[in-house]
């Protein structure tokens, strides 16, 4: 039976997801129908550009997204912390972005005085607002309410567009992490709808290469000087004071996913070569797991993804008497 999201997420474990949402039946969410001949490339743009205005909204970073033809990625950061320092004019400005407000809310921002219980339902309401803002079910139900909306229009139809709710997993270090990310950005080179990382479209490994090359940087992997602004950046190796950001090098990471690109082509299947990039090695991942990881991330995983102790703690926290997915978090994280 599927767990209650409530039962999924645990902020005090990590702050990471990775989200999967698929359509229903044989909706197309982007690409070309190959009965129909029709192309629907144009919602891709639909999407990433609603993912941008709720990254601006909510207490939510997008790490990582890779858009297919029927059924979207996306890594996020939930940051509570931020969420905490919003005052509470920023909380009703965020959502009211969204959302309609109500009226007393509307009379308390245009300062009319309010009575005591007047003013104890704006608190109440600014309270669940703030909450909410840091939810990620929340903020797939944006995206995916307004996706379907717009497609069904389109399409002149009703009914459902999405396979029932989202699917989740909680990404419980930095191991899980960067396998995650990498499976993300690896989805077009994995179904052949791109040759090489770069090159493929709506995807966030795209639009790094593209900002690293804007810098004036050619090379894969270039030196770093700039991120795309819509991403959660990369801010270097896990330090003291480190800041707000992906505990990752971004050259390290794109070496990598460049690294791991190669074992998805034919020509190139089951050849390990003796130079592992130096994220592999400080990560002390065995790279023929994370071969496998990074073809197979869904499979062998349960809503918590991580090393054997990370799991374990978080099941702690979530109140589980049992620890779901332990023999595959052993053998390719631990």
């Amino acid at each position: 039976m599927p767990k209650p999201r409530k039962a999924l997420v645990s902020l005090q474990d990590t702050p990471y997801y990775h989200c999967i949402s698929h359509c229903v039946r044989r909706a197309f969410l982007c690409g070309q129908d190959v009965l129909t001949g029709q192309s629907y490339d144009h919602r891709r743009q639909w999407i990433l550009e609603k993912l941008i205005e709720l990254t601006g909204c909510f207490a939510i970073d997008c790490c990582g997204y890779a858009l297919m033809s029927n059924h979207y990625h996306l890594v996020l950061f939930v940051d509570r912390d931020a969420a905490k320092d919003w005052s509470q004019d920023e909380v009703i400005e965020r959502w009211q972005k969204l959302f309609k407000g109500s009226v007393l809310v509307d009379r308390y921002r245009s300062g009319q005085n309010l009575c005591r219980a007047e003013r104890e339902v704006v608190d109440l309401l600014e309270t669940s607002w703030r909450e909410r803002l840091m939810d990620i079910s929340w903020f797939m139900r944006c995206l995916n309410e307004f996706v379907a909306r717009r497609a069904n229009q389109e399409d002149q139809c009703t009914g459902r567009f999405w396979e029932g709710r989202f699917k989740s997993q909680a990404l419980l270090d930095e191991k899980a992490l960067a396998a995650c990310l990498a499976y993300v950005d690896l989805n077009p080179v994995r179904a052949k709808m791109a040759e090489t990382p770069e090159s493929s479209e709506y995807t966030s490994i795209a639009d790094r290469v593209t900002a690293a090359r804007g810098s004036g940087k050619s090379q894969i992997p270039p030196k770093i000087t700039a991120q795309p602004a819509h991403l959660l950046p990369f801010a270097g190796n896990p330090r003291k004071d480190m800041p707000k950001g992906l505990p990752f090098n971004l050259t390290d990471y794109l070496e990598l996913v460049d690294w791991t690109g190669r074992f998805l082509r034919e020509d190139k299947r089951g050849y390990i070569t003796q130079d592992l990039p130096p994220i592999l090695e400080r990560l002390q991942i065995d790279p023929q797991h994370w071969c496998y990881l990074t073809k197979h991330f869904e499979s062998p995983f349960k809503g918590l993804v991580g090393a054997a102790y990370t799991l374990k703690q978080a099941c702690q926290n979530l109140g589980y008497q049992r620890s779901p997915g332990m023999a595959a978090c052993q053998q390719f994280l631990t």
